[in-house]
């Protein structure tokens, strides 16, 4: 199974604000420097989390986002199902296949199957299971904001 970069930093955003003081308002900057993500793409990402209603966005000159709900509320099976375009494994998924085997062929049902196993998996995390390590995430974000503030001035 592979999710997209769009899954991946969508999972990524909301572990870094379950991670941090929901009484304080991150913003695209900050994260895009953490993780090394173009402004644009997560800019992308926090719209759609904010229409999904995963994020609470607050307008303004000190405006910002942060989570709209409880971590433990933030199923990561849902999330992967709402920000992976689709789940064609291979050409057989598809309504119009080309695969000539495909009326005979149960490498489908199988893959089906994995897809399912995976995604059951999936859904038994929240991500509040991500943030357990709270500190140390902190200290990783802390240092990677210290980093990328030490080159800027250079």
């Amino acid at each position: 199974m592979r999710l997209t970069s769009y899954s991946d930093y969508s999972l990524r955003v909301l572990i870094y604000l379950a991670s941090h003081d929901q009484s304080k308002l991150s913003n695209i900057k900050e994260i895009s420097e953490v993780y090394q993500l173009s402004k644009n793409h997560l800019m992308k990402i926090v719209h759609n989390l904010g229409k999904l209603g995963y994020i609470e966005t607050i307008r303004g000159r000190n405006g910002g986002f942060r989570l709209a709900k409880p971590p433990t509320e933030i199923n990561v099976g849902e999330i992967v199902r709402k920000t992976e375009e689709d789940f064609y494994l291979v050409e057989c998924f598809k309504d119009h296949g080309n695969c000539i085997i495909s009326p005979v062929c149960s490498l489908k049902f199988v893959l089906n199957d994995a897809l399912d196993a995976f995604l059951q998996v999936l859904d038994q995390y929240t991500i509040a299971d991500f943030i357990e390590n709270k500190v140390m995430l902190k200290a990783y974000f802390d240092s990677a904001k210290q980093h990328d503030e030490g080159t800027d001035s250079l």
